[in-house]
């Protein structure tokens, strides 16, 4: 009976999180309640405190969650033996699949509220990106040594022009409701890395 207990508290939170990732995603942070989430769920207010005390544990909960499962991404990209370039092409693509499935990034929705959040979101959402920033570093440099990339400047500067990059192409092509403008900002983006023997059309 306890195990069983123990597995609904499980479910239940794993919904909770589903929900208000979504209400996240969809509307900001502060674009909804608990009451929106209980309704949702058709659970009272006391279980949501049962299971998250407060909204920022609840939103702190959710950026651990995202930021893992961004993890285990990053790592399969990793995996692939490919140049540096594939990689970051593989990276670019992670923000392409959020998009299709008419959603945002959590990290970048949360990052607009900023000042708004409480001081342990503020931090999350800092390492989020953080974290972000030294896995492209890594491929920067991994690319500048084996001749897939080229850029001016350091490996750092340059990761955080590609994360400003892909979340300001996201949110551009959020009210036009076409991907299609995020693909062609992540491929010149993207295209302004290559070599110059390589980035050049065929004569």
């Amino acid at each position: 009976m306890t195990a069983s207990r123990g597995n609904d508290d499980v479910g239940t939170a794993t919904r909770i999180l589903d929900v208000a990732e979504r209400l996240v995603q969809d509307r900001g942070f502060n674009g909804f309640s608990y009451a929106d989430i209980a309704a949702e769920l058709h659970i009272t207010k006391a279980a949501l405190h049962y299971h998250f005390s407060g909204k920022a544990d609840l939103g702190a909960a959710l950026i651990t969650r995202y930021a893992s499962r961004f993890a285990d991404a990053l790592a399969e990209v990793d995996a692939d033996p490919g140049e540096a370039r594939d990689k970051l092409a593989g990276y670019a693509d992670l923000y392409l699949q959020v998009l299709r499935a008419r959603k945002m990034c959590l990290c970048g929705m949360l990052a607009a509220e900023y000042q708004t959040l409480p001081q342990p979101m503020q931090d999350a959402v800092i390492q989020f990106f953080d974290r972000n920033e030294t896995w492209l570093e890594g491929v920067l440099e991994q690319g500048r040594q084996d001749g897939s990339l080229q850029f001016a400047g350091s490996a750092r500067d340059t990761a955080r022009m590609i994360v400003g990059g892909l979340e300001g192409a996201m949110l551009v092509a959020r009210p036009y409701g076409d991907i299609a403008r995020f693909q062609a900002a992540a491929a010149n983006l993207l295209a302004g890395l290559a070599p110059a023997s390589t980035a050049r059309s065929p004569a």
